[in-house]
């Protein structure tokens, strides 16, 4: 039997891009602040879910972002800033690494909500 669960954040914080440029000390310490702030929701939001059978051994994500408007979007640097999020799924003992012994990342999915903008991502336990 597979199992999987969603997790919803919100949109990732744009400096967590890699365009985004932060050259400046207090730049920095801006993509630091986002970067632990979207890890732990991340982590919070696998915990809430309390799965008794983690940690997974492999496991597939398929992100799929929730914007306001419908526009061209670049996957690659969507799903660079999903990092952090990646991260706080392994702090959460869901699944031991996200390289990719452990973790399939599919590309990002892109759809409109104009209420509630988010990203939900769908995490399948196995192959």
């Amino acid at each position: 039997m597979q199992e999987s669960l969603t997790i919803v954040l919100p949109l990732p914080n744009k400096v967590l891009s890699p365009n985004c440029m932060v050259a400046s000390v207090p730049g920095r310490f801006m993509k630091v602040a986002a970067t632990k702030k979207y890890r732990r929701l991340a982590k919070e939001a696998v915990e809430a879910e309390d799965i008794q059978t983690a940690p997974w051994d492999y496991v597939t994500t398929q992100p799929i972002f929730y914007h306001k408007i419908s526009r061209r979007r670049d996957e690659d640097n969507y799903q660079s800033m999903l990092k952090a999020a990646y991260d706080g799924i392994v702090d959460a003992g869901l699944v031991s690494d996200d390289d990719h012994l452990h973790m399939r990342k599919h590309h990002p999915k892109f759809l409109v909500d104009k209420v509630n903008p988010r990203v939900e991502i769908r995490i399948l336990n196995g192959n």
